[in-house]
């Protein structure tokens, strides 16, 4: 039995007071699992200048496993290549990748433009929707959500057809890959905030940032390209669900029109809430993203920072904290791209894409009522100490089912 400590956090406030837990895997047990939260302890010490512990207790059961610890769940540079890789093996017709530049480390800044090819021939008028990630290299559910988005685009979903007609999607899922490769929570390989210095990115010390920005102003400053959103996808190590952050304007109308798509959001994903969403003009803020771009952009132009908490979601008319899986943050996304065909109010071409149902023989029409009737595939319990793994007992919180009846994934 083992007591880490983890010294010198910052904040007072943290999720670790409200049932957050370090993810543990180990080689016979290969699936990222939350610690149990009553092992987990976060204190002020004054040992450490009054700044803050985190400790958690753990019994290593296996003498030849070996076992890893992550803040949340992994995504790295590998699998994201990987996953990148896979999707341009498919030779998609709608999606495009290209590496828009290098990181001072020589890996590549990826940009992905998912639309119907039409929307790309010469002359043709494009409405842009512009989302970057990863530029904090330690907030994994950037990652998860961006996946979940270009899952749900690239899809023969009919919304996702509809899409891909009428939008063309600009996405470049990582900002930081030297951060997210050497494992840093928030900086660059040179220890700088990159989302600090979109006022004055340099092509030496920032290539990923100057590049995104060079296109940024670019596509402004071509007549025939509509830039309609710019989001931002981070992670929050204090607050819960997913939440975004806008900008003020002077202009009411313009700051009216800017609530519109978080409010749809709000009704198309049961874990993004409204009410946390705020719009604010903080000096500390000022070189983000968002803030620099919402200055740029004239007033068709609407730029979010989209917020996924670390831990969990209170589902709106309850109390308890569901924890995010993977597959949750793969959800916020694939409704994040829906809500577009709200914003835009495409749902009737939606049902002249959809494609009818084959009509089936009486014989098929057995077949295919035995596999209704057929139980649900169960996940086998993992084995190990209960202790240890809290899904060696399965709680209610954690069996919570994420999967969208309505999406193909």
């Amino acid at each position: 039995r083992v007591i880490f400590n983890i010294v010198n956090f910052s904040k007072t406030k943290s999720l670790y007071r409200d049932g957050m837990a370090p993810m543990v895997k180990s080689t016979s047990r290969p699936k990222w699992q939350r610690l149990p939260p009553k092992n987990v302890y976060y204190y002020r010490c004054p040992d450490h200048r009054k700044n803050y512990v985190m400790s958690f207790a753990f019994c290593f059961d296996r003498e030849e496993d070996t076992y890893q610890f992550a803040y949340c769940y992994p995504y790295t540079y590998t699998r994201f290549q990987h996953y990148l890789d896979s999707l341009q093996k498919r030779n998609m017709d709608y999606f495009f990748r290209e590496q828009l530049g290098q990181s001072v480390q020589q890996r590549q800044l990826d940009l992905l433009t998912i639309t119907s090819p039409d929307n790309l021939r010469e002359g043709a008028e494009q409405k842009v929707v512009f989302i970057t990630g990863r530029v904090h290299p330690g907030e994994t559910p950037s990652s998860f959500v961006c996946q979940g988005i270009i899952d749900f685009l690239v899809s023969q979903h009919p919304i996702a057809r509809v899409l891909r007609e009428y939008l063309v999607f600009k996405i470049a899922p990582m900002l930081n890959p030297d951060g997210v490769y050497l494992g840093n929570y928030r900086c660059s390989l040179m220890g700088f905030d990159l989302n600090r210095h979109w006022l004055d990115p340099s092509p030496w010390v920032h290539p990923t940032l100057h590049g995104v920005k060079q296109l940024i102003v670019q596509m402004y400053n071509d007549p025939k390209t509509s830039l309609e959103f710019y989001i931002d996808i981070h992670a929050h190590s204090t607050m819960m669900n997913g939440f975004m952050y806008g900008n003020i304007f002077e202009d009411e109308e313009r700051f009216q029109r800017q609530a519109i798509f978080p409010k749809l959001l709000c009704q198309n994903a049961e874990d993004f809430s409204y009410s946390s969403t705020s719009f604010n003009r903080d000096a500390v803020k000022a070189g983000t993203g968002r803030r620099f771009l919402g200055g740029l952009l004239d007033h068709t132009s609407y730029c979010y920072t989209l917020e996924v908490s670390f831990y969990s979601y209170i589902i709106s008319g309850t109390t308890a904290a569901v924890p995010y899986t993977e597959e949750a943050y793969m959800k916020l996304g694939r409704n994040v791209a829906r809500t577009f065909l709200d914003y835009y109010r495409l749902n009737p071409m939606v049902e002249k894409v959809a494609i009818p149902m084959p009509r089936l023989r009486n014989k098929e029409i057995e077949v295919q009522r035995r596999k209704e009737k057929s139980p649900p595939y169960k996940h086998p319990l993992l084995r190990g100490p209960a202790s240890n793994y809290p899904n060696g007992k399965r709680d209610k919180k954690s069996s919570v089912n994420h999967k969208d009846p309505s999406t193909p994934f």
